[in-house]
């Protein structure tokens, strides 16, 4: 069973720190801007891809040291990403990172890890996460290209026009939600 519970974060407001610079610290960083495009972010890594190099040119708000972590890169950060091949490395950044109570993400190790990045499923304003529990980032990606699919392009008016809707009603939080829910319930049959 998945006892997963799944947040969306602004990172715009916390600060990651990704380390490793090869091709998993690369699809790391990727999506975490994909979804996130303004989120504040720190790479460390002594080897840097050059497919990273360009993916971060321009990117004022992503931060590159070339250089062996150290463990002040902690300072003032909120989630970490370790994107290295090395386990005691790993180990070792566990330790810091439960002791200093940062969220902590280890590439293909999901026993290190508080938090896993899923699959992301976005059109417009929607976006719809989804987890296997860290078991098999695969099936989550094929579920995220069915969903993909499935979703109609039209989904951000419909998000437009409910928002709009949804300010216009009157009353507590409880009846605007049966209102809502009464309005919105031919969607899904």
């Amino acid at each position: 069973m998945n006892h997963l519970f799944p947040i969306y974060l602004k990172l715009d407001q916390l600060q990651t720190l990704v380390v490793g610079g090869g091709p998993v610290g690369l699809e790391k960083l990727q999506a975490l801007i994909a979804n996130s495009p303004n989120a504040v972010i720190k790479v460390v890594a002594k080897d840097v891809c050059i497919a990273l190099l360009e993916f971060i040119d321009g990117k004022k708000n992503i931060q590159l040291e070339v250089r062996e972590f150290v463990e002040e890169d902690l300072w003032d950060k909120q989630i970490v990403i370790l994107a290295t091949n090395n386990p005691t490395f790993n180990d070792y950044v566990r330790e810091l990172t439960a002791e200093n109570n940062i969220l902590l993400n280890v590439a293909d190790k999901p026993a290190l890890c508080d938090f896993y990045l899923g699959s992301v499923v976005q059109k417009g304003d929607l976006k719809i996460g989804i987890s296997t529990n860290g078991k098999s980032p695969t099936i989550a990606k094929r579920i995220k290209e069915l969903l993909e699919d499935l979703l109609p392009e039209e989904i951000d008016e419909t998000l437009e026009l409910m928002s709009s809707y949804r300010r216009q009603l009157k009353g507590d939080l409880k009846a605007k939600i049966e209102v809502l829910n009464a309005h919105t319930e031919s969607l899904i049959r």
